[in-house]
């Protein structure tokens, strides 16, 4: 019978099967086997033409396989007797299937060609007590055996130590949401770029990369004749400004006594008038460039140099970028520092057209680094009046609290704008309840101290919520939290059957 078998296995290898054939792989047992349990590894049984596993019963034997070849997997049952075939019509046949949680699929047959057909499809996953009744000649035969797969058993005091948690399946509550790919980017509303606004050669250089910098704090010292210059007109100014009023008095006290002329008078006044406008031309070149009458006035009466130019930090801040060095000639458009306040941050993102709804401006969002773990809240500053033509995508800007400076610019992270609306959906599990086991996404039942997968439909996530659209049903009790340890207890049992 072996040699049979293993040269029917080669046959379908070699015409390629027309169809693939699951065998049930648990040993058959008598009626009274126990309905529940874990998988045992299978062991040998005797097996029939087709490959298929073969119950015995008094003059009856039943060759069971489940057919599966681009169809819903379904019975095919072959019927002997006295090792010769028979005919299908000859048998009367149903298969009980006893799932976990207590419910029951009940399979009847017709007969097809030389086997009897199941009339409904063996679902996912194929894990069951079977129980066949077959009637012949008179004669009723009764089966029973275990075929499990993907389950396992776990105390529930070794659960919870091992920090499993449980729910029961049923509505949740959650606000509608939108997740968005998104970059850390500076807050351009907080980042400096400091020039000297004059040329001249860099004497003195007192902050470099990275250091932190506060308001008014000295950045660098520049010599600048072309500063020295300013200041000397500004003071050439106010001489002639000074001598001008003292001319202007006098004229105006001789007037009074009429003995100048109005003429000179007027002269006088004049000569007065335009000396305070290149007085005040004056100054404004020196604020223009931040130094004040006063600063001036002290460096004149303490014989500092008029060359001495201060670049001094408008902001607190970070030095991100430093482009100078003693020695160095730098021009008025010269970048020398890039200062950047990094206690607060933007998140750059783009919302696809048909999420537009949902987002807008004011909105709280959470921002997560999966890189380094951490999570933040933050207001929806900014979304752009554009669409992009290709991405159809518009640009928006989220501002998030950084004052760890944990958040650093050019880090990826996600988004997820919550949406003031309030979804009721019918199932949905936390994010942690899924695993993939095989090639489904599936949540674990549990039945006291039993454990079995469920395949399951996913729909939308959101934020920690997961909507489940089909597999499983409400009022089911299921993991919730750390389920990839009952995952790996069932890898670890070998708890699956033949594919």
């Amino acid at each position: 019978m072996r040699l049979l078998n293993i040269l029917l296995g080669l046959l379908l290898l070699i015409t390629g099967g027309a169809a693939f054939i699951y065998i049930l792989n648990m040993e058959a047992a008598p009626v009274e086997t126990e309905e529940h349990g874990v998988a045992a590894p299978a062991a040998e049984y005797e097996r029939g033409p087709h490959n298929g596993r073969l119950l015995k019963s008094g003059d009856l034997e039943l060759e069971v396989t489940i057919f599966e070849s681009g169809i819903p997997p379904e019975f095919h049952i072959f019927p002997f007797s006295g090792g010769e075939p028979l005919p299908p019509e000859d048998v009367d046949l149903t298969i009980t299937l006893h799932r976990f949680g207590g419910r029951d699929d009940v399979i009847t047959f017709v007969e097809q060609d030389d086997y009897l057909l199941g009339q409904q499809e063996v679902v996912e996953p194929h894990s069951f007590d079977v129980v066949v009744k077959g009637t012949f000649a008179g004669q009723t035969h009764d089966w029973k055996f275990p075929s499990y797969e993907g389950r396992t058993s776990m105390t529930e005091e070794a659960a919870l130590q091992s920090g499993v948690e449980f729910a029961v399946a049923g509505p949740v509550k959650v606000n509608d949401s939108v997740e968005l790919p998104g970059e850390i980017a500076l807050d351009a509303d907080r980042l400096v770029h400091i020039t000297p606004r004059l040329s001249g050669v860099v004497r003195e250089v007192k902050k470099s990369l990275g250091d932190t910098v506060t308001e008014g704090e000295l950045l660098a010292v520049i010599d600048s004749k072309e500063l020295a210059d300013i200041k000397s007109e500004y003071l050439a100014a106010i001489e002639r400004r000074d001598l001008a009023q003292s001319r202007f008095n006098i004229e105006s006290g001789l007037r009074e006594k009429k003995i100048s002329a109005e003429q000179e008078f007027l002269q006088a006044r004049q000569v007065l008038a335009e000396a305070g406008i290149n007085v005040r031309s004056a100054r404004q070149k020196l604020q223009a460039l931040g130094i004040t009458d006063d600063a001036v006035a002290s460096a004149q009466k303490e014989g500092d140099s008029f060359t001495r130019y201060e670049l001094i930090s408008p902001i607190n801040g970070t030095v991100i970028e430093k482009h100078l060095a003693v020695g160095e000639a730098v021009q008025d458009t010269s970048d020398c520092f890039v200062l950047a306040d990094l206690s607060n941050v933007w998140v750059k993102t783009v919302v696809y057209a048909a999420d537009l709804k949902h987002v807008r401006a004011g909105q709280q969002a959470i921002v997560h680094s999966t890189d380094l773990d951490i999570t933040a809240e933050g207001i929806v500053a900014y979304i752009g009046d554009l669409v992009g033509q290709e991405s159809r995508t518009a640009h928006a800007i989220i501002e998030i609290p950084n004052p760890d400076k944990v958040w650093r610019p050019g880090l990826y992270v996600t988004v997820d704008i919550s949406d003031d609306t309030e979804l009721e959906l019918p199932i949905a599990v936390p994010t942690d309840a899924i695993q993939e086991f095989r090639d489904w996404s599936v949540v674990f039942m549990r039945d006291g101290d039993l454990y079995e997968i469920c395949p399951v439909e996913i729909g939308r996530t959101f934020g920690e919520w997961v909507e489940i659209t089909s597999g499983l049903d409400p009022g089911v009790s299921y993991v919730s939290k750390n389920s990839y340890l009952i995952k790996a207890d069932i890898e670890k049992s070998g708890a699956t059957h033949d594919h």
